[in-house]
């Protein structure tokens, strides 16, 4: 369980299959993007993977270049 969540608090997820924020009964876990602490976070869950997917991609340390 990562920190900040409560045992009778999973966190929200995005579901990539509905395009939906939900709570952690929700769908499988290889269509959902999380847990995030809280619904927004969840909400937002997209933008937050293309911003670490370009931090990742220009992080001199593991650039190939």
């Amino acid at each position: 369980m990562s920190a900040g969540f409560g045992a009778m608090d999973e966190g929200w997820y995005y579901c990539l299959d509905h395009r939906t924020v939900e709570p952690a009964d929700g769908c499988r876990a290889a269509v959902r993007i999380g847990p995030f602490a809280t619904r927004e976070e969840a909400a937002n869950a997209l933008e937050t993977v293309a911003r670490r997917n370009e931090e990742w991609d220009n992080d001199p340390e593991w650039s190939e270049d």
